[in-house]
């Protein structure tokens, strides 16, 4: 079973010469032996100890918070900027006295003190992971405590580090990925390689964020002890291993993602077959060969989809065939989807009550552009908008349940395509994600095979059109993927580490080669036109079929790209969900 067979077998031999065990699915990670980190990081030639200072406390004395901001949490940083962390902690988890400076604070842990459920030992800890566009995530260079305060009053510890991203990079250095989540880890493995001078629970640590955020928190979340990440860790000088010796751990115990834009390496083609095979203006145009492209990335998706061998809570395998209108609209795959389509309308209109007001989100921020609303009356109202151009949803008032007929009544109606045809890895590298993978300084890249292997195909058609260039050619792509980054590595060792895919899908070499995380939720706004609705649905369906039993979901109606919830704010929601699935 194979996706790219380079990139399969390298991954695979990758694995092998790291000497990985294939291992259980939800196996605990606490005190786990984390491959190819037998040798703690030498201090000797480094720039920054990795020794948390106990006597640095700040402290908040009108709402009882112990902190200390900047800490560098490797030992050889490329950036000072950004890889060092805050952490703020309860007061009730620490024992302080008084230094002789007046301000700071020497303090050790409390593990009887208590918030709540949660005492000094028990405490989760909580990492933001604010990388919209995976930009980087700068630290925080002053005290707030209104920005922390939700999760410190709930019992929470909450660590913010600083990460780089994709526009962070210098005139020496380049952040493109992998060095935002490789940032992650290290500030993880920072707090354990410290864990026993620290308050919490370093076994339930919890990551959070949105778009990009939720992105590269979902590859932390899948990638626990990743060797891939490995070359990049000790470049930077991470621990590795504790002060006996004993291996450390960068896996994380739960990832709460929202609207997370991944699976980067195939989003070009569920994002033309989910939405772009029913437009036809701009890009997707008739007489463009960027339409004909739409249509053969369309097209290739089926073939992918059907090589990861889903399968959906009922044990049924999932497959798309093709139909007699359209690209590949039928099959149990299609099905399954139309289901969750049909459960978040479902869900909304068990939710809320009529009259209700829509508003849609104007353009993006600065723009100018102001979003519009409008209130519909009744249900029989809405229902009659939904069907505007299309009948494509029934209603039944008796049990107030809808029945979606078909994906491109909803597409059409509801989620229509805002990128251009390569959405993500783009033909002439304007993508954002084409910054992500940069190869070198300020040098986008192309990073997607399966896309690749779609122009390599279908090149000598496309050149027969007007607004072709030989500049979009696959030669292009193959010379972006011979490259190799700062650390030594090509672009298929660096596109597998990104791609969540890679180490929860059988059809990937890194499968159950990680330790990956044992809590998940996931929410998605089902009107962005960011991302396949593929997208989150198919990360569902492989830690399900990985194994793992807590997977919370949902793909909420009426709402776009945004920190989506069915009910209540995302903030309260979160950390309900927290305490819900954290030991205590």
């Amino acid at each position: 079973m194979e996706i790219n067979r380079r990139t399969v077998v390298r991954g695979a031999a990758a694995m092998a010469a790291f000497g990985i065990a294939e291992g259980a699915a939800g196996t605990a990670f606490a005190g786990t032996s984390s491959p190819d980190s037998s040798s703690s990081t030498s201090t000797a030639s480094s720039a920054y100890s990795l020794e948390f200072d106990s006597t640095a406390w700040s402290y908040d004395a009108a709402n009882d918070v112990y902190y200390q901001l900047g800490k560098v949490y490797v030992a050889n940083p490329a950036t000072t900027d950004y890889e060092n962390l805050s952490i703020y902690v309860p007061g009730a988890y620490l024992r302080a006295t008084a230094n002789s400076d007046g301000t700071t604070y020497t303090a050790t842990v409390d593990p009887k003190g208590t918030v709540g459920a949660y005492s000094g030992r028990t405490a989760p800890i909580v990492i933001p992971v604010n990388t919209p566009g995976y930009a980087a995530q700068k630290p925080a260079t002053s005290y707030s405590y209104s920005s922390v305060s939700q999760y410190l009053k709930a019992g929470h510890i909450y660590v913010w580090p600083g990460l780089r991203g994709r526009d962070g990079s210098t005139g020496t250095r380049s952040d493109a990925a992998p060095w935002g989540v490789t940032d992650l880890k290290a500030a993880v493995r920072f707090l354990r390689y410290n864990r026993s001078v620290l308050p919490g629970s370093t076994e339930d640590i919890v990551l959070f964020g949105m778009s990009g955020g939720g992105a590269q928190d979902t590859v932390a979340g899948a990638s626990g002890d990743s060797p891939l990440y490995h070359p990049y860790l000790r470049t930077i000088g991470a621990a590795m291993a504790d002060a006996h010796g004993r291996p450390l751990s960068d896996a994380v115990a739960g990832v709460m993602a929202w609207c997370p834009i991944t699976s980067l390496h195939e989003a070009n083609l569920s994002y033309e077959w989910n939405m772009g095979q029913f437009a036809s203006t701009g890009t997707r145009a008739s007489g463009t060969w960027t339409s004909a492209y739409s249509t053969d990335l369309a097209k290739a998706w089926p073939r992918y989809v059907n090589r990861l061998g889903l399968r959906d809570e009922r044990g049924r395998h999932l497959k798309l065939t093709e139909s007699a209108g359209g690209v590949h609209l039928a099959g149990s795959y299609y099905d399954h989807l139309i289901e969750v389509i049909t459960t978040s309308l479902n869900d909304f209109l068990s939710d809320n009550t009529f009259p209700y007001t829509v508003t849609t989100m104007g353009g993006p921020p600065g723009s100018g552009q102001t979003g519009t609303s409008t209130t519909y009356e009744t249900v029989d109202d809405y229902i009659a908008y939904l069907n505007t151009d299309s009948t494509w949803v029934t209603y039944d008032a008796t049990t107030n349940t809808a029945t979606v007929s078909g994906l491109e009544g909803f597409v059409r109606s509801q989620k229509t395509a805002s990128k251009p045809v390569g959405a993500f890895d783009g033909y002439a590298r304007g993508q954002t994600e084409n910054g992500v993978f940069a190869m070198g300084l300020d040098a986008p890249a192309h990073f997607a095979p399966l896309t690749r292997d779609v122009v390599k195909a279908n090149e000598s058609t496309y050149a027969t059109y007007s607004d072709w260039s030989s500049d979009y050619g696959s030669s292009a792509y193959d010379g972006d993927f011979a490259k190799k980054d700062s650390v030594g590595k090509d672009m298929a060792w660096r596109a597998d580490a990104y791609n969540p895919l890679y180490y929860l899908s059988p059809a990937f070499g890194g499968y159950r080669r990680s330790q990956v995380a044992r809590h998940w939720r996931i929410r998605t706004g089902i009107m962005q036109g960011d991302t396949a609705n593929t997208t989150e649905i198919n990360i569902r369906l492989a830690l399900l079929n990985y194994g793992i039993r807590d997977v919370d979901f949902a793909t909420v109606w009426a709402q776009g790209h945004t920190m989506a919830e069915r009910t209540g704010d995302s903030t309260t929601n979160f950390i309900s969900w927290v305490e819900s699935v954290t030991g205590k």
